[in-house]
């Protein structure tokens, strides 16, 4: 007995009447697509997906009422499986990059050809994640970039937050001007102690002497933290 392949269910939100009517009519053309529903709306199309549960959704980032991003978020949210391509008239690598950072498994440009579309909605639905190489490689830089800043901002927050209490006296005292023998009286502890101190915070913030460990403190916060703490 001979089985037959169920076809992929689509839902087309665009804001724009005519491009939605002409991605319609061309994803009508293929054999392999059914298209459950289409919409100018994106709180109406979240309904769609909800009631018709697509394998695949082409979202409109532009959308006056609740913007695209919102409403990709909204629908992975749902984890119905439903595959999202981002429809765009924007090749802002920002907005590409939110767009798959929040679930978009593809972005498209709505001026590319019509054939890319097609493609595009082929790679998706068979797993992949699709870009056009027009934009990828402007992707992947700004990708490798955000991730740099991201990554680094992470390390210096966390390297404070290895300190200890008394580390945290001992550099705040430090950043104030204090020398090793003023900050062992104010503390009421021995200048020896002070500086096992002042060496375990050198080896927790990655720094070599005094002056760097002041500047590392002041350039990541670290007087707003304390004062933090002391209105607490």
């Amino acid at each position: 007995m001979r089985e037959f392949k169920r076809k992929a269910r689509v839902l087309l939100i665009d804001d724009n009447a005519d491009h939605l009517r002409g991605v319609k009519e061309l994803i009508s053309l293929e054999t392999n697509y059914d298209i459950v529903g289409t919409t100018t709306s994106a709180n109406m199309g979240i309904n769609l997906v909800k009631k018709y549960q697509p394998d695949l959704v082409l979202m409109d980032i532009n959308m006056p009422e609740k913007d695209g991003l919102q409403a990709i978020q909204e629908i992975e949210k749902l984890e119905l499986g439903t595959r999202i391509i981002a429809l765009s008239g924007y090749d802002d690598a920002d907005l590409i990059f939110r767009a798959m950072k929040i679930g978009a498994k593809g972005y498209v440009l709505k001026t590319m050809a019509s054939a890319q579309l097609i493609y595009a909605i082929d790679e998706v639905l068979s797993g992949k994640v699709y870009l056009p190489s027009a934009l990828s490689s402007r992707f992947f830089e700004y990708f490798q970039r955000t991730f740099k800043e991201e990554t680094s901002s992470q390390n210096e927050e966390n390297l404070l937050n290895y300190l200890t209490s008394r580390e945290e006296e001992v550099l705040d005292l430090l950043t104030q001007g204090n020398n090793y023998k003023a900050i062992a009286g104010k503390l009421f502890i021995s200048e020896t102690t002070v500086k096992t101190h002042v060496n375990n915070i050198f080896q927790k913030l990655q720094v070599n002497d005094r002056t760097q460990a002041v500047l590392y403190a002041l350039n990541n916060g670290f007087a707003n933290k304390v004062r933090a703490k002391i209105s607490a």
